[in-house]
C-alpha cells in the first residue's frame, strides 16, 4: 500500500506547486500596465481583494494621483476605492465607484458613506479631477487625481468590490472576512502601504497592452492572498491525510 501511496503525494504536492507558482496567484502590482500609458511612482498589493493601488504623491501641490485595480465580485458589479478623513473603515468614506452604465461604458461616481444602510451620491470633501475607469480582461481599473489638505502625510485608506448594481446604485457587497479587512493606511512620507504593503520586489515583465509600469514599485510584493493560503494549507494536510 505504501508504495501506491508514494506517487499520490508526488502527485499532489506537484499539483500544489503549480498553483503556488502560477502567474494568476503571483501576480504584483510592478508587473500592470494602464492604456492611458500613465506611470505612477508608488504601487501597492493591498492585503485582500485581490486589489492593487498605483499612485503618485505631490507635495507641491498637496495632490494625490491613483489607479485602483481590482476585480469586481461579478462581472457586472462594481469596485471602490475611498479616503476615510475622520476613521479607519468604511463609515465616513468618501468613495470613487466604478460601474458599467445601461449602455456598457464604464463611468466613475462618487459616494459620501454616512454609514452601512446610507449611500449617498455626492460631491466629496476633497476636490476630485481626471477621473476615468475601464474595464478588460474581468477587472475594472479607477483612474483620478485627489486634492488632499495641505501637508497632508497620511491618508486612511478603504477599498471594497460588489456584486451588482441597481439603478445606477452599487449594491450591497458581501461581508466576509477578505470584505471586512480591506482598509489600511497610506503612508506619502515614505511611499509605502504602511499596514497594507508588503516588502517590494524587483518588477516582473510587463502585462497587459500600450501602457506603462509604475515606476517605483515601492510597497509592491508578490504574495498570495490570505484565503489562498488557508486552501494551500488544507491541501498540503489533505495530501498527507489521504496517503499515509
Amino acid at each position: 500500500m505504501a508504495s501506491l501511496r508514494f506517487p499520490s503525494l508526488l502527485v499532489c504536492l506537484s499539483s500544489l506547486t503549480v498553483l503556488l507558482i502560477s502567474p494568476s496567484y503571483s501576480l504584483t502590482c510592478t508587473s500592470q500596465t494602464f492604456t492611458n500609458r500613465h506611470v505612477y511612482t508608488n504601487c501597492t498589493d493591498l492585503p485582500s481583494l485581490n486589489a492593487y493601488l498605483h499612485w503618485s504623491h505631490n507635495s507641491t501641490t498637496s495632490s494625490l494621483s491613483i489607479a485602483f485595480v481590482a476585480a469586481p465580485a461579478k462581472p457586472d458589479g462594481w469596485i471602490a476605492w475611498a479616503i476615510n478623513p475622520t476613521g479607519t473603515g468604511m463609515v465616513g468614506a468618501q468613495s470613487l465607484v466604478a460601474m458599467k452604465r445601461s449602455d456598457g461604458s464604464m463611468a466613475v461616481d462618487t459616494f459620501n458613506i454616512s454609514s452601512y444602510s446610507s449611500i449617498v451620491k455626492s460631491n466629496l470633501s476633497f476636490a476630485v479631477s481626471a477621473s476615468s475607469a475601464e474595464y478588460s480582461g474581468g477587472v475594472m481599473r479607477i483612474f483620478a487625481t485627489i486634492a488632499l489638505p495641505e501637508k497632508a502625510t497620511t491618508v486612511n485608506q478603504v477599498w471594497q468590490v460588489g456584486p451588482s448594481v441597481t439603478g445606477g446604485m452599487p449594491d450591497k457587497h458581501d461581508f466576509l472576512p477578505a470584505n471586512l479587512i480591506a482598509k489600511g493606511t497610506l503612508d506619502l512620507a515614505t511611499g509605502s502601504g504602511a499596514d497594507t504593503s508588503v516588502p517590494a520586489l524587483a518588477p516582473g515583465p510587463g502585462s497587459g497592452s500600450g501602457g506603462e509600469k509604475s515606476a517605483g514599485g515601492k510597497g509592491g510584493a508578490s504574495r498570495i492572498g490570505k484565503s489562498n493560503i488557508v486552501f494551500y494549507v488544507f491541501l498540503f494536510l489533505a495530501c498527507f491525510v489521504c496517503c499515509f
